[in-house]
């Protein structure tokens, strides 16, 4: 199992990333995990527009999912004609919000082009080679998930954006690499349920036992060598900071 960092800053773009976007491959098959603002361009340095197999989308604040609107147009306007529709696995209302982002009707809006389809709490997903275990995590009051990617008897798991969470912990288990937002900064920011700090990404990960920490999500605001320092005062095992063109070999 491979996993490239496709993008990675927070909130908005930074001069050297895009938003959230993960490539995660294996046996041939293409998972795009979050296309956030800035995204669809960067990909396209790892693989191509038409070889992605499936999408999941961790929740629908628009730097995590905005760039599928150019991804829409990019497959509803190719000039061989649109592929087969891609399935876009999200959280439920995900075909409405991108319709509304790109001010056309909700009905059909993209579902032309993409099968959604709605996640759960507790959910499993077969994608191709992989088994995907979505679980509910702690992001203000929408609805957001945290990812389980297994192929191959190894694991990654994805935070997407949250809060302290004891349901991370446990989708988090014993994962080989644990990809932990890390947004804020220890005794800076103090809002509840929106995001981790570098100490919080890193007390979850010791107390999942995860093999390796890489953090994401930082934005362009806060400082990330802080953030690595923190994390590591917490977490025993290695971490590092996720950078865009980064590959992981699982």
């Amino acid at each position: 199992m491979k996993l490239t960092v496709v993008g990675c800053s927070g909130s908005f773009p930074s001069v050297d990333s895009p938003c959230s976007s993960y490539l995660v491959e294996h046996d041939g098959y293409r998972l795009v995990v979050d296309l956030g603002n800035g995204a669809l361009g960067a990909l396209q340095k790892y693989t191509g527009l038409y070889e992605v197999d499936a999408i999941l989308l961790s929740h629908l604040h628009a730097d995590h999912c905005v760039d599928l609107c150019a991804y829409w147009v990019a497959r509803n306007y190719r000039v061989e004609g649109c592929p087969a529709p891609l399935p876009v696995h999200g959280p439920a209302g995900t075909a409405e919000r991108l319709a509304r982002a790109y001010d056309m009707p909700e009905k059909p809006g993209m579902t032309e082009v993409f099968d959604f389809r709605d996640l759960s709490d507790g959910a499993r997903l077969a994608l191709g080679p992989f088994t995907v275990t979505a679980a509910r995590v702690n992001h203000l009051d929408c609805e957001a998930y945290g990812f389980r990617i297994e192929a191959g008897g190894r694991s990654l798991v994805y935070s997407g954006d949250t809060g302290v969470c004891p349901d991370l912990v446990e989708l988090a288990r014993g994962t080989d690499l644990f990809l932990c937002e890390a947004a804020y900064t220890d005794g800076k920011e103090t809002f509840d349920s929106i995001h981790l700090n570098g100490t919080q990404a890193g007390r979850h990960a010791a107390a999942a036992g995860a093999g390796r920490l890489v953090l994401t999500h930082i934005p362009p605001w806060t400082d990330p060598e802080r953030n690595r320092r923190d994390a590591a005062a917490a977490y025993p095992g290695p971490v590092e900071l996720a950078r865009p063109g980064a590959v992981y070999e699982l």
